[in-house]
């Protein structure tokens, strides 16, 4: 008798889990989208100003990254750093649990903004749940920052992207939407180490998975997107969380009672994406009044008539005027903070 898999859960077309333990991560939603959910091949050569590649981080675990390389012409006036460019670390999102650094959603952002910045994108592969629940993902993170130091350093490690043309006095977190939330833990926990020569400049948490147990108003009123509703945010962190735990947990509310308080953290200057329309906005604002509150040099970025990660959803940015408009102006907003720091 040939066993037959049960299924006993799926995610909004997104995951399917198994009784048996096996995790399915085929797209089964609309299939005019799925294309953004293909993998991008490396490609070393210059592609509309931007190379590609990937690279393993840590042998032992095989973590690894995908390096975006932006075509740059060297200052001669400059000094020899001034010719270096920044190190941009990214952290993709899917609720902890579905997507992949390659995927052609990032892919069509970050190498955009590896040209825009002229920066060094470093977009980290990170594990995922249920087959690793935080902090695994975190863990990921820090270890990708652990990495560039080593190259800083060098520790018998040399990649010749970043060797040859990163600027480790500048290195910047990046991540969008549970990668936003790695962006606060990876950072705090940097903060209690001593990274030199790395310097971290900066954060930039892009509509971060912060919520609680119980809804918000914006929860409640907002409309759902494509790339989020509420039976995605259920779901998805109940399968990334530790065994038991509530949406309460600092993972995913750092401004929660649970949580480290924020005035006892060592963070950079951060930069707070929000957009106006997002399902989880009201919680995103409860952080950055906190972290105001706790006196962290935080900046808030706010776009317009859109919702969660609308950037990553290329029909929207190459269809609707105002998505693009708010990608393009939400890039924009990034570079600015980058080049400030």
């Amino acid at each position: 008798m040939v066993y037959q898999r049960k299924l006993v859960e799926e995610v909004s077309g997104w995951l399917r889990i198994f009784d048996d333990g096996w995790v399915d991560r085929t797209w089964t939603g609309p299939p005019e989208v799925k294309f953004m959910s293909e993998p991008v091949p490396p490609h070393e050569e210059f592609i509309e100003g931007v190379a590609t590649r990937d690279v393993t981080i840590d042998e032992n675990s095989g973590l690894g990254a995908r390096i975006y390389l932006p075509q740059h012409e060297p200052d001669r006036s400059a000094d020899h750093n001034g010719n270096k460019l920044p190190v941009i670390i990214h952290f993709h999102g899917g609720g902890f649990c579905i997507s992949r650094a390659d995927w052609y959603m990032y892919y069509h952002i970050y190498s955009r903004l590896a040209r825009s910045a002229q920066a060094i994108v470093v977009s980290v592969y990170l594990r995922l749940a249920p087959e690793h629940r935080l902090p695994a993902a975190i863990d990921d993170g820090f270890s990708a920052l652990m990495w560039l130091r080593a190259l800083a350093r060098g520790d018998d490690s040399y990649e010749p992207w970043l060797s040859n043309h990163g600027d480790f006095n500048r290195v910047f977190l990046i991540g969008d939407s549970s990668g936003a939330n790695l962006v606060h833990h990876v950072a705090a926990r940097a903060g209690q180490v001593d990274l030199s020569p790395v310097r971290l400049a900066g954060g930039i948490p892009v509509h971060p998975g912060f919520v609680r147990s119980e809804r918000s108003k914006s929860e409640m009123e907002q409309p759902e997107s494509p790339f989020l509703t509420l039976d995605m945010v259920d779901r998805f962190l109940k399968l990334a969380l530790p065994k038991g735990c509530s949406k309460d947990h600092p993972f995913t509310c750092p401004m929660g009672p649970a949580a480290p308080p924020l005035d006892s953290l060592n963070l950079p200057p951060f930069l707070l994406c929000v957009a106006e329309t997002d399902l989880i906005r009201d919680t995103e604002m409860e952080y950055y009044e906190a972290m105001k509150k706790a006196d962290k040099d935080v900046e808030l970025l706010i776009n317009p008539g859109v919702g969660h990660s609308f950037y990553l959803n290329k029909i929207a940015v190459d269809m609707d005027p105002n998505t693009a408009a708010q990608t393009t102006a939400l890039l924009e907003g990034i570079v600015e903070f980058i080049k400030k720091h």
